[in-house]
């Protein structure tokens, strides 16, 4: 009696084909909305964007952004447990390599879960004079770098890549692009155009800072900690007369300041 062994390939139910489906769709509009964060933070933080429209940047716009790609995330993850056919359980969602996943995986969980950290801190030390709490926020470049590398050997994986490369390139590069030039010092920036320098007239600079408005962020001592000191107590120190070479500092401090509370007498804007 030889019988003939076959080996047979189940069809996917409706259901895990539902789920995937929209493991699929969050996962993109998560994609999107990551990228377009780091955009729009970037240019809340130095005032680029007020420069461009002429109007105040608005970080709300940011923290809805932020929100909504937190969300879609978190969805795109927790719909694997739903999957009968999958062996995706919590463990592997929460832990890296946990169950054997693999390096696509563990990127996604890592880059999540430091989403999750960087929301959480920005939302409980939110109006906190805390400058290792601005260092911390700027790991989000970290994890954005790690949820873009899972998404694209995700898509890779599945086959997708060449469905999702226009969209996804599209969105990636000026995310890139503003990247580099957020961590690129301000006598660059200045070279290039996207800040103005000293503009060599007689008149001296001088700082001034309104109080009212300044709320303690330290996004200027960030910028420009030659000129900007947030003390212990919370005072806010500065030079009412910079330098010649530390006025690019002050200047992008001024344009870093979301309350616009800095004030540049004397300095081409």
């Amino acid at each position: 009696m030889n019988a003939t062994l076959l080996a047979v390939i189940p069809a996917p139910s409706p259901h895990d084909s539902g789920v995937r489906d929209i493991a699929a769709l969050s996962a993109r509009f998560a994609y999107v909305t990551m990228c377009l964060t780091l955009v729009w933070g970037v240019l809340s933080a130095t005032g680029w964007i007020r420069r461009v429209t002429g109007h105040e940047a608005l970080r709300g716009g940011h923290v809805v952004l932020a929100v909504f790609s937190l969300a879609t995330g978190v969805v795109h993850g927790l719909s694997y447990l739903f999957i009968d056919d999958d062996t995706f359980g919590v463990l592997a969602l929460l832990i890296p390599f946990a169950g054997g996943g693999v390096a696509r995986h563990a990127a996604g969980v890592v880059g999540l879960e430091l989403f999750i950290a960087l929301a959480v801190t920005a939302a409980v030390r939110r109006g906190a004079a805390d400058v290792r709490g601005q260092r911390f926020h700027q790991a989000g470049y970290f994890a954005v770098g790690l949820l873009a590398i899972h998404s694209w050997l995700g898509a890779s994986a599945n086959g997708n890549l060449a469905t999702v490369w226009l969209g996804g390139i599209t969105v990636l590069t000026p995310a890139v692009v503003l990247t580099v030039l957020r961590v690129l010092p301000p006598r660059a920036l200045v070279r290039l155009g996207l800040l103005e320098g000293d503009t060599g007239r007689a008149e001296p600079v001088r700082i001034s800072v309104d109080d009212k408005k300044c709320h303690r962020y330290a996004i200027c001592q960030a910028e420009a900690p030659q000129v900007f000191q947030l003390q212990g107590d919370g005072q806010l120190r500065y030079l009412r007369k910079p330098g010649a070479k530390q006025i690019p500092l002050a200047q992008a401090a001024a344009r870093a300041c979301p309350m616009r509370a800095i004030r540049l007498q004397g300095a081409g804007r």
